[in-house]
Parts: structure tokens; C-alpha cells; sequence
């Protein structure tokens, strides 16, 4: 057998040896990469559905199931290239590495992503709801992964950043459903206090967006030498305020008009 021979049969045994020793490596690992992604598949659509249930927005939902499975299945083809005899510190390092870098450019959108993300899992707001915060107040058009946009009484729009949003103040003013007005009136001093506030509440509970439970109030709350402070406090539904707003002030004029009832008079300055 000449050189040539031997060489070759010396590299077909090197070869057979390394299949034989790398075969079940690879069958396992291919068989875990099968397994793996029919798992993270799964595992995906549980999480969409769970999401689903908590009525999240359609856009986090996929934005969400996207990440998951993305990230899932590089943790994968990792875990798969180390069972195979491939090092993996120096890809994982340059994974970290870019994750860093990034990490850090988006260090501001990904503060807002994280908050809008807490916004519609937590929904202290949402679209319809009359909020104030940042200082703003208005009705809230759009949540966004981003941003929350508002809608002012006046129509401005308004784009709000979700991760100040979150970190901030927020009143929600029509989550309850139901809001109390509160307009003040000073009376003279010589009405009857008890007659004017019996006859505001009983002309408000004819008023037929003016909830009777619970009930209109009209509380005194200051006294001075001039007159008497009254508060009038009507319930109503919260997309009704401004309106029962209004006719407050027209309701609490025709009364007194209709009972003589005389407003405080003017301070001279």
C-alpha cells in the first residue's frame, strides 16, 4: 500500500472517529433546537392569549410576543452552539456588548416604552378617560407605546412622554364614572341660609342629568361680614360635568330671582 493509501485510510478513520464521538452531539442538539422552538412557539401563544385576556392593546401585544420570542429563541441557538462544541463567551460578550449600546442610546424611548408598557397593564387611564397630569388636562385619544396623546377642551393635542407620565401625579377624573360639582354663590347676610339651600336642592333634583343618588348638597362654607358662602355640590355622570357645570349657575339665578333672594353685595375697594 503505498503513501498515498495510507494517508487517505488515516484521514477516513479520523473522520469516522469524529463522527462517531460528534454524531450524538449533534443529533441531541438538533433535537433540543426541535423541541426548543416548538416550546418558545407555545410558550408564545399562552403569553398572547394571557395578554389578550387583560385586554392590552393589540400593538403591545404583538410588540411583546415579538420580544419574547425573539429573545427566547437567541437564548436558544446559543444553549444549541454550546451542546455542539461551538465557544460561546465571545458571542455572548458581543451580545452584551450591543445590548449595552444600545441599551444606552434608547436610554430615553426605552423609558417611555416601560412606561407606556405599565400604563396599559396597571390602567390607571384609559382611551375616553378625562385626565390631568404633567399639568395638562384633556381627554385621552390614543395610549401609545411611547406616548399618551390628549385631547384639551379646546382641541390641542397633546403628546405626552409615558415614562414621565408614569412617574408622575395622575388625576383621573371619569374613571369613578360619576363627578361632583362644586360651584360657589355668597348670599346676603339677611337671607335664611336653611330656605336657600332647601330650595336649591329641590329645584336640582328636577334636573334630569343631576344624579339623585347620591344626592345634591349645598353646604355653607364661609361667613363674613358681607354675607354667607354657599357651596353647591350636584352628582352627575363625568361626561355630563361641564353641562351640569352651566346649568347650575342658570338653576341657582332662576331661584333667586324667583324668591327674592339677594346675592352678597360688591366689596368697595
Amino acid at each position: 500500500m503505498n503513501n498515498y493509501s495510507l494517508n487517505l485510510q488515516k484521514h477516513f478513520d479520523l473522520f469516522l472517529t469524529d463522527v462517531t464521538q460528534y454524531a450524538p452531539r449533534v443529533i441531541g442538539a438538533i433535537i433540543f433546537l426541535i423541541i426548543g422552538m416548538w416550546l418558545i412557539n407555545r410558550f408564545s401563544k399562552i403569553v398572547s392569549k394571557a395578554m389578550e385576556k387583560r385586554d392590552l392593546e393589540i400593538s403591545l401585544r404583538t410588540f411583546l410576543r415579538s420580544l419574547i420570542n425573539i429573545g427566547l429563541k437567541i437564548v436558544l441557538i446559543v444553549t444549541v452552539a454550546g451542546m455542539i462544541g461551538i465557544g460561546t463567551t465571545s458571542f455572548v460578550t458581543i451580545l452584551g456588548a450591543a445590548g449595552l449600546a444600545v441599551g444606552l442610546a434608547l436610554q430615553g424611548s426605552l423609558s417611555n416604552f416601560a412606561g407606556g408598557v405599565l400604563i396599559l397593564v396597571f390602567k390607571p387611564y384609559k382611551v375616553g378617560d378625562t385626565i390631568e397630569v404633567l399639568g395638562q388636562t384633556g381627554t385621552v385619544k390614543e395610549i401609545q407605546i411611547f406616548n399618551t396623546i390628549l385631547l384639551t377642551g379646546d382641541l390641542k393635542t397633546i403628546i405626552l412622554p409615558n415614562g414621565a407620565v408614569s412617574n408622575g401625579t395622575i388625576i383621573n377624573h371619569t374613571k369613578y364614572g360619576i363627578l361632583r360639582s362644586d360651584v360657589h354663590v355668597t348670599i346676603a347676610i339677611s337671607n335664611n341660609v336653611t330656605i336657600v339651600k332647601n330650595l336649591l336642592i329641590d329645584e336640582m333634583m328636577k334636573h334630569p342629568e343631576i344624579l339623585k343618588n347620591p344626592l345634591p348638597e349645598v353646604i355653607a362654607i364661609r361667613m363674613a361680614e358681607n354675607g354667607v358662602t354657599l357651596s353647591i355640590k350636584p352628582y352627575g355622570l363625568a361626561e355630563n360635568q361641564s353641562m351640569i357645570n352651566a346649568e347650575i349657575i342658570e338653576i341657582t339665578k332662576l331661584v333667586f330671582e324667583k324668591n327674592n333672594i339677594s346675592l352678597a353685595p360688591a366689596k368697595v375697594v
